[in-house]
């Protein structure tokens, strides 16, 4: 709820795009009730907003920050039935040197049968984007704490990256005593990852009920 101490995380994280979810106020016109506002000026980054439904009276869902050129993007709509409003917003950023990366920032929901309604529409949003010549990277909080059918379709068409990990799955929920893997991140086989974790801090901690996943890639074509 304090778009400074987050901005503070993210400034250790450092990370070229980030992706947010469960975001308030993002069209409100002034920056200090505009969380995704607020925290792209501390950064000086760009962003845009994937809208799922209104929350006392502003915008509520997604946000994508990035440093590299933002050509494109469009939210997609995942609610099932009378649940709460769910999206996927997709953003293209133009990373130089003629390579486009897609982003989907994604926020399934609690509901066995809604998550599985919304990982067969991702999955169609997926396929639909296959042809085209950018790289795709996958992300967000999916719900799944178990392998579900969110996990299963998307392992189809895209690989996997998992936060380094001895023993067990990586946990990143809730953040000060982690007990569920409910964050992924997937990305198709141009991108190759050179370090996935968890960032761990005490200002982490306090800033989200969520730890951060950070993920490091570079496309095949610079092998």
């Amino acid at each position: 709820m304090r778009p400074m101490r987050i901005a503070s995380v993210l400034k250790q994280i450092d990370a070229d795009v980030i992706a947010l979810q469960e975001v308030v106020g993002m069209d409100e016109p002034e920056r200090e009730h505009n969380q995704v506002h607020a925290i792209a000026d501390e950064l000086e980054y760009d962003f845009r907003i994937g809208e799922n439904r209104r929350l006392r009276g502003a915008a509520y869902g997604n946000a994508l920050l990035s440093r590299f050129p933002i050509v494109a993007e469009q939210n997609h709509d995942l609610t099932w039935r009378r649940h709460e409003p769910r999206g996927c917003l997709e953003v293209t950023l133009n990373a130089g040197a003629e390579t486009l990366i897609q982003i989907y920032n994604v926020h399934l929901g609690t509901a066995f049968l809604e998550r599985r309604y919304q990982a067969r529409r991702l999955s169609d949003v997926i396929r639909s984007d296959a042809n085209v010549s950018s790289r795709r990277i996958v992300l967000g909080d999916f719900n799944e704490w178990t392998r579900g059918l969110a996990t299963h379709l998307l392992s189809l068409h895209l690989n996997s990256a998992e936060p380094e990990q001895l023993l067990g799955a990586a946990r990143s929920y809730p953040g000060v005593f982690p007990l569920l893997h409910l964050d992924h991140i997937y990305h198709d086989s141009a991108l190759r990852p050179k370090k996935i974790a968890i960032h761990r801090s005490r200002l982490a901690l306090v800033a989200s009920d969520h730890l951060p996943i950070v993920a490091d890639f570079v496309t095949r074509l610079q092998d």
